[in-house]
Formats: C-alpha cells, structure tokens, sequence
C-alpha cells in the first residue's frame, strides 16, 4: 500500500471513530483495525496520536468549510446567504451520526494538554469567524454584526450536539434574521 492510500485509510478511519466515539477512547490500535494499515505504518505516518488528531481535524476543516461555501453559494443576494449558514447547519445537524462540532468535542477532550488540538480548533473557529465577517461585509452591514452571529452558530452547534435536534439552527436563524433587521 503506497503513502497516500495508507494516509487516506488512516485518515478514514479516524476521523469515523474519532468523531463517533470520542479521541481518548479510541486508540491506534483501534485505528489500524478500522483502516487495513499497519500499526508499524500508523507510527511511521503519525509518530503520535496527537498528530493524527491533527491531521483529522485539518482534513475535516477543509472538507467542512467546503461544504458549507458551496452551499452558501447557491444564494444571490447577500443577507440570504447568511441566513443560508444556518439552514446549512440544520441539515448537518440532521445527518445521520452527528454529534455535534468535531471541534468543540475534541477541545473539550484534549483543548487543556495539547497545543497541537488547541490550535487546529482555534483555527477553524477562526477561519468560520472570517467567513461569516466576509458575509457580513459583502451584504454591507456592519463588522460588529459579525460577533453576534458567530455566537448564534456555535450555540446552535453546541446546543444541537448535545439534543440531537436539528431546531437549535432554525431558532438561531431566526435570531440571526432579526439582527439583520
């Protein structure tokens, strides 16, 4: 098996235990179960756990910020495409297998001892903060509109993780179309 195949298997299969069970519960071996590669060759391509969780929540983080620009991107006018971020996040929240922000969970597991985490979620909250800023400007209204709005969606994250309702994302895209005014 070449690099880029063994990389993607692990990368597979991690991000489907990690997310669905939790990081600390899962281990490599269970990695190397779910994914056909080697334990030797899980070390050789992530030397630790910690860089493995990494490489999970960047892949994730493009795929995720993917499907959301693209589906935002269906709106013409521009205050439709804010409130498309949340119609966007009601049909995440009602995937089968959600389990709320793969980031806040891994924060919330490992955010305290380790950097490597902390900083791919900060990252990627930081980057969906810069989107929704860029939303905010292209519809013209105000930066400080930004913050509120940011607030708004990972509430609903946390709010629909811990439910399991896809209804935090409507009530916050309510809220979001009354400060829009």
């Amino acid at each position: 098996m070449d690099t880029a195949t063994a990389r993607e298997q692990a990368l597979d299969a991690a991000e489907r235990l990690f997310y669905g069970r939790g990081v600390q519960s899962v281990g490599m071996d269970d990695i190397r179960g779910a994914s056909g590669v080697s334990l030797k060759r899980l070390y050789q391509l992530y030397p630790a756990k910690e860089q493995l969780v990494e490489a999970y929540l960047e892949r994730r983080d493009t795929r995720w910020r993917t499907r959301l620009a693209e589906s935002v991107a269906r709106h013409e006018d521009p205050r439709e495409r804010i409130l498309a971020v949340f119609d966007w996040l009601r049909e995440w929240f009602g995937e089968p297998g959600f389990r709320g922000c793969a980031w806040i969970n891994a924060y919330g597991e490992l955010g305290a001892t380790s950097e490597r985490v902390a900083r791919q979620v900060r990252a990627h909250k930081g980057a969906f903060r810069e989107y929704l800023a860029g939303l905010v400007a292209d519809a013209g209204l105000p930066a400080a509109l930004t913050g509120p709005l940011f607030l708004l969606a990972e509430g609903a994250m946390v709010t629909a993780g811990i439910t399991g309702s896809a209804e935090p994302a409507a009530e916050a895209r309510e809220a979001a179309r009354l400060l829009l005014g």
